[in-house]
């Protein structure tokens, strides 16, 4: 009997472990603007990104655009205030990501890592925006 309780305390433990697995800190971008460009084409090349990303971006104020990004029933919101120098992406909301106490689910740090890079694609690219 002891057997298996020390079993299922380990079976328990590990199941416990793994869960723990699927979370990671939130990251928090905050990136310099190479080269010279204006807000202007800064908050194009967020835009565009987004939109590459199927993130849904909406204006939040002066140099603000706020994203969602819904994927089945998963949702994360985020804050991107930008400049012709710079741009963050903050996060601002979750739905189903397993966010507390600073950590969140794997996916929401590779969806903004994504959507980072392709702003700075966007960025590169400068004459298309």
């Amino acid at each position: 009997m002891k057997k298996i309780v020390k079993l299922l305390t380990a079976i328990a433990f590990a199941g416990a472990l793994a869960g723990c697995a699927n979370t990671a800190p939130v990251q928090q971008v905050n990136a310099t603007v190479a080269g010279k460009h204006t807000a202007e084409q800064v908050r194009t090349a967020i835009l565009k990104a987004g939109v590459q990303r199927k993130w849904v971006m909406t204006d939040a104020g002066a140099g603000v655009i706020k994203g969602r990004l819904q994927a089945r029933d998963h949702v994360a919101e985020v804050r991107i205030p930008y400049s012709a120098n710079s741009y963050s992406i903050i996060y601002d909301s979750s739905l189903n990501l397993k966010a507390a106490d600073g950590k969140i689910h794997k996916n929401y740090n590779r969806w903004v890592n994504n959507l980072n890079q392709d702003i700075q694609i966007n960025l590169s690219a400068g004459a298309n925006l």
